[in-house]
């Protein structure tokens, strides 16, 4: 097990931030894990589990240790004549178990296809697209404890999942590290083609007839016209979540915007995206410095090349002032700001 002081982490982020850990480890085994437990490093400094850097944007140098889990394994577990959970590392990539998820013919996770990150890191965003959350194929987690080296086992009721939150997010942040997640996909022939691309693309088709790999290549091809490659300019694709807000603050809108885009959530609260209020502020495409929103989804900035973790931060403020002046209402970060 080799720590790394000074370590640049600018090709760990997916903002590509140039910043340096004080401290720098990657964990390949579970056993590593336990043994940096009890290493001073690990006593003596604040810490941080980073999977692929993409939902985090570092303003200044980690004054600590980043702990980087590289854990390796997927593999059905049970299974029934309608049913199989899968269990991965944490360390695994996302998109590598949606593929294992689609190639072994299981429903239930390729509307999540091409979102990146690790396996470990998906729960405690609680990650969402095109009509589908982590939540919903949730079915088991377990890690360790850092006080103590503790190990701890959560059900779907212990995360407290929300949207783009669960516990792992607020009381157990840096609390709790993930080293095992698991699913329950369906054997059944199931798909879920609410959201309104998917009902364009295949709405002259029978569903029995949709082939589960033809989703997911939807998907990520939605996903490649709308957002950036972040290895062409920096980016943690959504910046903020989309608001939620009252049914009377959406009458009032509607009456002013007629062309407002939402979505009802239940009876007294309704969803309004953040790139439409961004962009009804004139933000879309908009450049400050080396920062921008992206041209075709102004709810991403990007970096264009040389921007500080700290100008990232001071243009999501500054988009956050103008829709909360233009609107009155509070835009809240997705991305976990250090």
């Amino acid at each position: 097990m080799l720590i790394h002081t000074d370590y640049s982490i600018k090709n760990l982020n997916s903002f590509h931030i140039d910043v340096k850990a004080k401290y720098f480890i990657e964990i390949n085994e579970e056993n590593e894990l336990t043994q940096l437990l009890h290493t001073d490093e690990y006593a003596l400094n604040k810490r941080l589990v980073l999977g692929e850097g993409s939902n985090i944007l570092f303003t200044e140098k980690f004054d600590g240790l980043i702990i980087k889990l590289n854990t390796k394994g997927i593999s059905v577990i049970e299974e029934s004549e309608t049913e199989a959970v899968v269990e991965s590392a944490a360390g695994e990539k996302w998109d590598n178990f949606v593929k294992f998820c689609v190639e072994n013919k299981l429903y239930g996770a390729e509307n999540l296809s091409g979102i990146p990150g690790t396996v470990g890191a998906a729960p405690v965003q609680n990650i969402g697209a095109y009509g589908t959350e982590l939540k919903d194929i949730f079915h088991s987690l377990e890690g360790y404890f850092t006080d103590g080296m503790r190990k701890g086992y959560f059900e779907p009721e212990d995360c407290e999942f929300d949207y783009r939150a669960s516990v792992f997010k607020d009381r157990f942040k840096n609390a709790f590290i993930i080293t095992k997640v698991r699913f329950r996909l369906s054997k059944l022939h199931s798909l879920h083609l609410n959201y309104r691309d998917l009902k364009e693309i295949y709405k002259d088709q029978p569903a029995e007839s949709i082939l589960l790999a033809d989703v997911r290549e939807s998907i990520l091809g939605i996903r490649s016209n709308k957002l950036p490659d972040p290895y062409e300019f920096g980016n943690a694709g959504s910046f903020f979540k989309n608001p939620e807000i009252s049914n009377r603050k959406f009458k009032e809108l509607h009456e002013k915007y007629p062309d407002i885009v939402h979505f009802k959530v239940d009876s007294t609260t309704v969803k309004v995206p953040a790139a439409w209020l961004i962009e009804k502020c004139g933000l879309k495409g908009y450049r400050l410095g080396q920062t921008a929103t992206h041209s075709k989804q102004p709810l991403v900035i990007i970096n264009l090349g040389s921007a500080k973790g700290k100008e990232i931060a001071e243009f999501a403020d500054f988009i956050q002032a103008k829709v909360k002046k233009k609107f009155q209402i509070d835009l809240i970060p997705e991305v976990n700001i250090i």
